[in-house]
């Protein structure tokens, strides 16, 4: 414990104890990094086993699932030989991934959630789920439908 320093009061004749102010800094938070080095650091894109790994969960063909993620042939087998996706094809995965997570959560099983995204549903005008989820609007959409579906089974 610092020694007390004693002065008086001028006003009262009171003897007042006072402690000497600490020479330490007060603590600052870390500094944040701007936006854009937050985006630097995020990997280039997805290992291309997440699109294999979609596919196999959706039970869909390669041919399939590149239709309805606007892929050709010739890069998936680029993407493929690399072992990555880029940024934009990722997107597209986690997203197709979420709404197949979305469908399997409402649904409770794997194989329903697969048929619903496979089917026309009048909600969509007649339009498959996945392949209305070719545009992000559209899977938000989708996305909008599974929400009101599910709010309507929860009351």
């Amino acid at each position: 414990m610092k020694p007390a320093t004693k002065a008086k009061s001028a006003a009262r004749g009171k003897t007042i104890a006072k402690r000497p102010v600490s020479a330490k800094k007060p603590k600052t938070a870390p500094k944040k990094k701007p936006p854009k080095q937050k985006i630097a650091a995020v990997p280039p894109g997805l290992a291309f086993g997440e699109f294999e790994a979609l596919r196999k969960q959706m039970d869909l063909s390669l041919d399939e699932l590149m239709a309805r993620l606007g892929l050709s042939r010739a890069t998936v087998a680029q993407r493929k030989a690399a072992g990555r996706l880029t940024n934009d094809e990722s997107g597209k995965v986690v997203c197709f991934a979420r709404l197949l997570g979305h469908a399997v959560h409402l649904f409770g099983d794997l194989e329903e959630a697969r048929q619903w995204l496979k089917t026309p549903q009048r909600a969509l005008h007649g339009a498959v789920p996945l392949d209305y989820a070719k545009t992000e609007m559209g899977a938000q959409e989708v996305e909008n439908l599974l929400s009101q579906l599910g709010d309507c089974n929860h009351t």
